[in-house]
């Protein structure tokens, strides 16, 4: 679901969060409309409202961890997971992880990856948010919820900044429910 069908239509907050967004043609390859967020973060009154956006809609959700997809989900994570009272769990790509790991291969358009967690980071019926910056097809996603249910956490949602138009037919990844701030831009005329 989209934030702004679900009482945040016409807030001004995420018309700034989508104007803060990057957008780079043709990178990293032709044909990719590029969503970059560091200008978000360059922007910190935008980077506040993307934090603050989430923290209200989970800070009553009893929300025990919030999990952060490798790279970009750990810069969103930790201050959402600060905000709600909440601890912070990275789901790293292979061998970043320095201990004990379970481990979800997943594909994508281009070949497979995979997501680690370090065991006992998460502990059975902990209810969990899964954050990440941009959903295309959901396949990351996807994986994050099956290693954390794997450990039998309770995946509550997953949220992203960024969403492309066509998982608004699909707001539901594996059973669990999606929630994104803004679409990405097409052109970005500002940089």
């Amino acid at each position: 679901m989209f934030a702004a069908e679900n009482g945040l239509k016409g807030d001004p907050r995420l018309e700034a969060i989508s104007q803060a967004i990057r957008v780079v043609p043709h990178f990293p390859k032709q044909g990719i409309m590029f969503q970059d967020i560091t200008t978000l973060l360059l922007d910190h009154k935008a980077f506040k409202h993307t934090v603050d956006i989430f923290v209200d809609r989970y800070r009553d959700m009893n929300i025990s961890v919030v999990a952060g997809i490798e790279a970009r989900g750990f810069l969103f994570g930790p201050s959402i997971a600060l905000g709600i009272g909440a601890k912070f769990v990275p789901l790293r790509k292979p061998r970043k992880l320095p201990g004990e790991v379970i481990s979800e291969k997943y594909v994508l358009e281009y070949g497979t990856d995979c997501l680690e967690l370090h065991v006992g980071a998460v502990q059975p019926g902990e209810r969990v948010i899964v954050i990440d910056d941009l959903v295309a097809t959901g396949g990351t996603l996807k994986a994050a919820i099956s290693l954390l249910e794997r450990v039998k956490a309770e995946v509550v949602e997953c949220a992203c900044v960024i969403g492309v138009p066509d998982v608004k037919g699909q707001c539901r990844l594996i059973g669990k429910p999606l929630y994104v701030l803004v679409e990405p831009r097409e052109v970005d005329e500002c940089f």
